[in-house]
């Protein structure tokens, strides 16, 4: 495997208490259901339902640059998304935000205990974050996107 899909697989594995599926970008699920959640979805790119950008900004998603002498290194952005649950659940966005909050506090503390996914990164993952209604495929959720931006040696 490469640098690229070594880093996915460590960000699918990334250990969050009180998540009960974790999905890569090779098991991702064509519908998300209820026994699923809450899960963590690992999406290459930072794209969201119908091919929009989850994240205003696009800068560094596929950014390759090297210097003479030294280390190759390749930017790469990355979603990973937590869904807590579907919004056909009938209960609005605002009862689900404590839990929401709390993934997320739980996301962030696995991340800070491995900050370079197992040594696949160059550098410490830069990481946003945006709480709400999220999309996966068609279906509209409940939870969180992660924007990852992943320094990685070529």
């Amino acid at each position: 495997m490469g640098a690229y899909e070594d880093a996915l697989l460590q960000l699918g594995a990334l250990a969050v208490t009180g998540v009960a599926q974790h999905f890569t970008h090779v098991t991702l699920p064509d519908r998300i259901a209820r026994g699923h959640l809450p899960a963590l979805l690992v999406i290459p790119g930072d794209y969201g339902a119908g091919g929009a950008s989850w994240f205003a900004s696009r800068a560094e998603g596929f950014e390759a640059s090297g210097f003479s002498g030294a280390a190759s290194t390749l930017t790469v952005a990355v979603t990973h998304l937590l869904v807590t649950s579907l919004a056909q659940d009938g209960l609005g966005l605002r009862s689900h935000y404590p839990r929401i909050v709390t993934l997320m506090d739980a996301y962030f503390a696995a991340l800070a205990a491995d900050p370079l996914l197992g040594g696949t990164l160059r550098e410490p993952a830069r990481v946003s974050a945006d709480p709400g209604v999220v999309r996966y495929i068609s279906d509209a959720c409940y939870g969180a996107a992660f924007r990852h931006v992943w320094v990685l040696r070529c």
